[in-house]
């Protein structure tokens, strides 16, 4: 966002295979009215005949559309779209049969779980408006065992002539690997098909917002883009690009207001994993309270997601006003499943927007990137722009753990999330801010 795993068990973190109730928001998140409802995994003709015996309803299929990219204006009057590879429904339908379906979720039924769709939002830049079990037993033995050997990387005179200080301080000037053959999905505001830097590069693009073209009216997603894949030779150096080679997947899930809904964020991680993209950025969300649990549908499309080998990465938001308030992880990076990226300065701080893991019940922080004064590509005719935020930080991440897919082909899913954060560079901060530190190239 731009202000722009011991395994453990809660009540929130349960598998597939067991129904979840719908949650009670313990926040004012905003809903569009609509709801997420999770299937069993196994057949797409049970699950479609699930929703119709249940509730009645008419169901379109994400495989009724070409490698899975659905057209949200030709749904052709269906009530729930299903998404297969998620197994995961959105649906819109009056009152009395989306309670049949709340009424339905149990052990003898495909539907398993559902809750209210949110809205979410690519938050403004900050310069102007300024596996849960897992990652709590590697911070804390990280913390508490190798507390006396954390260093702290140079920062001071960085030129950024040639190169990013982002750029740098991951070592990504010092990698042999380019990205190449990787695919990387980044689900944002879209990206300007006629920026010069991105002349000549593979580009696959599918727009998920009704009546809006992919071609980015808001400027957000084309910088995510650049950071996690611009060219090696921009039009105006420095160079900004991590992964410079990679195959470009970009999904337009917020419009160019820089909103969206969750239904959206579900079908562009849909075709991504469709398509086979190994790495899925996503620099959107929407701030979760203090003691708010994560979405168990999100979660469970999160572990679908690495099962199949592809890693979500998504920031951890930017509510934060330190250091007088630490706000906690934001929806979806709250999720255990997903790699959630807080925000450093190039002096090595903690960024004062970069929302920290105090939520008990999910919602660390993994891993940390570049996120502040970070100058990357914008729409023309502007061309390039300086911007702060946990969505500058996360496609730093995502461009880097495309490097790494790279580097060993067995480094897929949960691998590649291990390599990341065995790689990070420890800083002299707690995991709660940082995770396992800052993101660092092979």
């Amino acid at each position: 966002m731009a202000k722009d795993k011991s395994k453990k068990k809660s009540s929130a973190s349960r598998t597939a295979a067991e129904p979840t109730k719908p949650q009670k928001q313990e926040t004012a998140a905003q809903t569009t009215g609509r709801y997420l409802v999770l299937m069993r995994e196994g057949s797409t003709k049970s699950n479609v005949e699930a929703l119709k015996q249940v509730a009645g309803m008419k169901v379109a299929s994400s495989s009724d559309f070409k490698k899975n990219a659905v057209n949200m204006e030709t749904l052709g009057g269906a009530q729930a779209m299903l998404f297969e590879s998620l197994n995961v429904a959105v649906v819109d339908a009056p009152p009395e049969q989306t309670e049949a379906l709340s009424f339905a979720i149990s052990t003898d039924n495909p539907i398993l779980a559902m809750e209210p769709e949110r809205v979410v939002f690519a938050i403004a830049d900050a310069t102007a408006e300024y596996l849960r079990g897992y990652r709590d037993a590697v911070n804390h033995l990280t913390d508490q065992v190798l507390g006396q050997a954390k260093e702290e990387v140079p920062a001071a005179g960085i030129s950024e002539s040639k190169l990013t200080w982002g750029l740098q301080l991951t070592n990504v000037n010092l990698s042999q690997f380019t990205g190449k053959g990787i695919k990387v999905a980044v689900l944002d505001t879209g990206l300007d098909l006629g920026h010069p830097d991105f002349a000549g590069r593979k580009i696959t693009s599918q727009s998920f917002i009704p009546g809006e073209a992919v071609q980015d009216g808001h400027g957000h997603g084309t910088h995510c883009i650049g950071t996690a894949c611009g060219s090696l030779k921009p039009k105006k150096l420095p160079r900004y690009g991590v992964a410079y080679e990679a195959e470009i997947f970009a999904g337009k899930v917020l419009s160019n207001r820089g909103s969206g809904a969750d239904g959206g964020i579900l079908a562009g991680i849909d075709w991504a994993i469709t398509n086979g993209c190994v790495v899925i950025s996503m620099s959107l969300g929407a701030p979760v309270g203090v003691g708010e649990g994560f979405s168990p549908i999100y979660e469970n499309v999160a572990k679908r997601a690495l099962s199949v080998g592809s890693l979500i990465v998504a920031a951890a938001g930017n509510e934060s006003s330190r250091p007088n308030r630490i706000a906690p992880v934001g929806h979806p990076a709250n999720c255990p499943s997903i790699l959630s990226v807080a925000a450093i300065d190039k002096k090595l701080r903690i960024a004062s927007f970069s929302c920290g893991g105090i939520n008990s019940d999910g919602g660390g922080v993994d891993i940390a990137g570049p996120g502040v004064d970070i100058r990357s590509s914008v729409p023309r005719n502007k061309l390039y722009r300086e911007m702060s935020g946990t969505s500058m930080a996360t496609p730093h991440v995502a461009g880097i753990a495309a490097l790494f897919a790279q580097s060993d082909p067995t480094l897929r899913g949960f691998a590649l999330w291990s390599a990341l954060i065995a790689r990070a560079k420890r800083l002299n901060l707690p995991s709660r801010d940082v995770g396992m530190g800052l993101v660092q190239a092979p």
